[in-house]
């Protein structure tokens, strides 16, 4: 048997907020009063706002605020309150701690823009506060006595650190948790880097929308991750005997941690536009005016969130890669060439893009030759050899088996290397890539053995790209032992391509070469 809802009357519902809201009300006239001043946002103020707005906006949803016409513009301010002290809040933490996240030089000025950022949501919030107290008066709640002393929410702050005293930990595997942390970090940075936009000057709103790059979705699935980042440091790095001695690891912690706080500034940002400011956003009630433009709005997520994200990004990028290089442990795998076309453009591509992925050295050795790794022409030019020895590989394989007849015969020389491809595919040792293959009638040449004039047409269609002869020649790479870890998984899986050279799937570990 379905229950039916019971209905609150207005008075009753009238009484319990008002038993509720006086320090919400409180904080909230305090900041319409102080509109004029500048830069009177503190913590205290910031703090006591969400946690009173978040208590308001919880009990008006507990009885189903959001969806009445009397109390949803009161519920709809509120949240707004909520949503931009918070953001308020986080752009406050960053600017206290500017200095100590020992940032890296970018091109634009941070402070400066966080600042104006900073003023940019005082602005809202004064308008929000304006607007929920005028709201109140037709709602009959009160909103008399509610003046506080004007010390309440000050913020004086002496200058000055606690003396870093605290025991120092030791941790063993000092080059191991800092290369873990390190390729953490790369890898995520090239998974954010490529899927944010860049500074713009117009942001436009797909950018918000469900499947664009800047959904809150995807910044809040961001967010945790470099909050789990932050973590990691914290459990691993912080207070150890290394991060004394190592001045980069502090720098790194500081850019994880500003590049934290900017992505929950851009989330909630996000949220907002896409709840209440976006063109397919549905009006919760009518207002003559927006409490804030969606264009301003963009401007912020985009070009000053989004955009000091990826500074950050780019310059601790090449923070780790530096670390890497002091932390390097040197080792060895022997893995297969790709086993039919060879470092072709796909393979070498991967290959160099994984190795400048961590800025290692890394080498490729084939036999007595040595390739730079990170090169894709260096490793094409690894084909030479490789096609070599296919051919003498070849050439040993139709001899054992005996696929050359000693005398012609009444066969054409065309004849006879197409059944010798054929019995060859059947065996593995040659894929095809052009059906049905066509081979040049040319006659026999009486100055040259048939075997050699049979291993040179082979050779002609594996050239021109209508055949390729497998192998299973292995190359040895030499160099950082964490990049020879990805290597080895991505010759594990083809090189990122199946037999006949078609683009596959790569593990979830190697996300960041299809970027």
């Amino acid at each position: 048997m379905l229950m039916v809802p019971v209905t609150i009357s207005y008075e009753d519902f009238k009484a319990l907020i008002s038993g509720r809201i006086k320090r919400y009300f409180t904080a909230v006239e305090y900041v319409t009063k102080h509109a004029g001043d500048k830069k009177f946002l503190t913590r205290p103020l910031l703090g006591e706002l969400l946690s009173q707005a978040s208590q308001i906006e919880e009990l008006l949803d507990s009885y189903g605020a959001r969806n009445n016409c009397r109390w949803a513009k009161f519920r709809s301010l509120t949240a707004a309150i909520k949503l931009f002290s918070n953001v308020s809040y986080e752009l406050l933490h960053i600017q206290h701690s500017i200095p100590a996240y020992r940032l890296l030089p970018v091109k634009q000025d941070f402070a400066k823009y966080t600042e104006e950022t900073l003023y940019i949501c005082e602005e809202i919030l004064i308008e929000a506060a304006k607007r929920l107290l005028e709201v109140a008066g037709q709602l009959h709640l009160p909103t008399e006595n509610l003046s506080i002393p004007e010390t309440s929410y000050s913020e004086t702050l002496p200058p000055g650190r606690l003396p870093h005293d605290l025991a120092m930990r030791k941790i063993e595997a000092v080059s191991q948790t800092v290369s873990m942390l390190a390729t953490a970090f790369l890898n995520l940075a090239a998974e954010s880097r490529n899927a944010l936009p860049g500074r713009l000057t117009k942001p436009q709103a797909y950018l918000c929308e469900l499947t664009g790059p800047v959904s809150e979705e995807k910044l809040r699935s961001l967010e945790l991750r470099f909050h789990n980042l932050q973590s990691l440091y914290d459990t691993y790095v912080s207070t150890t005997e290394t991060e004394v001695f190592d001045n980069d690891l502090p720098v790194l912690r500081g850019h994880i941690s500003v590049v934290l706080h900017l992505l929950r500034t851009a989330r909630d940002l996000a949220h907002y536009y896409e709840r209440h400011a976006s063109p397919v956003a549905h009006p919760i009630v009518k207002v003559s005016k927006r409490l804030v433009e969606p264009e301003k709005l963009l401007d912020v997520l985009i070009n000053y969130c989004i955009n000091f994200v990826s500074l950050y990004l780019n310059c601790a990028e090449l923070l780790c890669q530096d670390m890497l290089k002091r932390y390097t442990e040197i080792g060895h795998i022997e893995v297969p060439v790709p086993q039919y076309r060879g470092f072709h453009v796909r393979p070498s591509t991967l290959v160099s893009k994984l190795v400048l992925h961590y800025g290692s050295d890394v080498k490729m050795k084939l036999g007595d030759d040595s390739y730079d790794a990170s090169s894709p022409l260096e490793l094409f030019r690894a084909n030479e050899k490789i096609n070599a020895h296919k051919r003498r590989s070849l050439a040993q394989e139709i001899i054992c088996l005996d696929l050359v007849p000693s005398v012609p015969g009444d066969k054409s020389l065309k004849t006879i290397v197409r059944d010798i491809i054929m019995t060859l595919a059947e065996r593995g040792k040659i894929i095809l890539y052009e059906q049905p293959l066509k081979i040049e009638d040319k006659p026999y040449s009486p100055d040259t053995k048939l075997l050699e004039q049979v291993i040179d047409e082979i050779a002609k269609l594996q050239m021109m790209g209508k055949i390729d002869i497998g192998t299973d020649i292995r190359a040895v790479f030499i160099g950082d032992k964490r990049v020879l870890q990805d290597i080895q998984l991505l010759a594990e899986n083809g090189y990122g391509e199946d037999i006949v050279g078609n683009n596959i799937p790569l593990p979830e570990r190697l996300a960041y070469l299809r970027q």
